[in-house]
């Protein structure tokens, strides 16, 4: 046995177990969760809502520049978060699973009460510096 192998242990073959299962699972929860991380990908996700789109359309909707919307467009599809079918040479894009949008909102609207508190807390805090001058 050759220095370089000594210590190597063959890689087990099993069936997954549980623990192995739901650390595959936290990794693509992981994964989708990227969708999320960029706003451009969000605006996507937005401007989906309510209907198909292709490229160009998301693109002018959006205010943002072809070559800038695609390469997003294809990791949320690799990523499944977007499906797309082809019609003659326009693909048109749409959200593989509705249920993504609760995902969104539920996030926004966190965001929104947040940032109402963070309103309230700055509102309270200039109150305070005005009572002690």
């Amino acid at each position: 046995m050759s220095s370089r192998l000594r210590g190597y242990v063959m890689p087990s073959r099993k069936p997954k177990t549980g623990g192995d299962l739901s650390r595959a699972l936290y990794e693509r929860h992981a994964e989708m969760c990227k969708v999320f991380s960029n706003p451009t990908r969000l605006m996507i996700l937005n401007v989906l809502r309510e209907t198909e789109m292709t490229v160009a359309a998301i693109a002018e909707k959006l205010g943002i520049a072809l070559g800038t919307v695609s390469p997003h467009l294809l990791m949320m599809k690799r990523q499944r978060v977007l499906a797309s079918r082809k019609d003659g040479n326009q693909v048109f894009y749409r959200l593989a699973n509705p249920k993504m949008l609760q995902a969104f909102d539920l996030i926004r609207e966190i965001l929104y009460e947040q940032m109402s508190q963070e309103g309230v807390l700055t509102r309270q805090l200039a109150q305070e510096r005005e009572k002690t001058r």
